[in-house]
């Protein structure tokens, strides 16, 4: 006698999505601080007017460039990971990560332009301007970056970090401890920002300025750490997904 029977169809083991979504995500967070060595890199564009009329090389700021375009793109990579995620607790709030998230990516870009502009400028020169002339397109390309580091990279974090932070501590994904960090400073650092706006001191960071940033900076590398090494933490959130995953499949079996 031959009966058909339903027998569930078992997964292979190894690492779940939703472990490999962190890793991803952490991944992308900690590839966001390669862009440290271009405070040193950038030191002789913004702090010399005549750099543009100077001989000798320019790969620190190429490759400044080049680390800063990563850091854009990482940027996008990690709201585009946890967008799945973190929806699940507000659609809306995690729709506007992403979006704050594009916007630091694009002023990071504009402001990755004036610099290879400059390069280019520096390179070839243009032909019939003179010295003052073209010292005058520098620093108009110098205070172009400067305004894009600001608005960009100073502004937008506090942004990510209130709209992340809150998702991340409303659905303990993560310990709580990590997004009251960012949560604490972003209005810190945004004080900052609003002082060197009002105080016209764009492209020099102020002592307030590098106090108020490193909340921020421990908020994002110890969520990319934790991310790395633990993944989510169980929550609600992460039960309706596993669930979600693990959901038994069937398949025919011929006694």
């Amino acid at each position: 006698m031959t009966t058909t029977m339903h027998a569930p169809a078992t997964k292979p083991a190894g690492m779940t999505s939703l472990r490999k979504t962190a890793l991803v995500a952490g991944i992308f967070y900690l590839i966001t601080f390669i862009s440290i060595p271009t405070l040193a890199l950038y030191g002789p564009v913004k702090n010399h007017r005549d750099w543009i009329l100077s001989s000798g090389t320019h790969t620190g700021v190429l490759v400044g460039c080049l680390l800063e375009v990563i850091v854009a793109l990482a940027g996008i990579g990690t709201a585009v990971t946890l967008y799945p995620v973190v929806k699940r607790q507000n659609e809306g709030v995690a729709l506007g990560f992403v979006t704050s998230r594009l916007l630091e990516a694009a002023m990071i870009f504009t402001g990755v332009l004036s610099l290879l502009s400059l390069v280019s400028l520096r390179q070839g020169g243009v032909a019939g301007t003179n010295a003052a002339a073209l010292v005058s397109t520098g620093a108009s390309h110098v205070a172009v970056y400067n305004w894009t580091m600001l608005l960009g990279q100073t502004l937008m974090p506090c942004i990510n970090a209130l709209l992340l932070g809150s998702l991340m501590y409303r659905s303990r994904l993560v310990p709580r401890i990590i997004p009251i960090v960012g949560l604490i400073g972003a209005p810190l650092l945004l004080a900052a920002v609003i002082a060197a706006l009002f105080s016209g001191s764009i492209g020099h960071v102020s002592a307030f300025q590098a106090i108020a940033t490193l909340p921020i900076a421990a908020w994002e590398f110890s969520l990319g750490v934790w991310l790395v090494v633990k993944g989510f933490k169980p929550s609600p959130i992460t039960a309706d997904m596993t669930a979600a995953d693990t959901a038994p499949a069937y398949h025919d079996v011929t006694v």
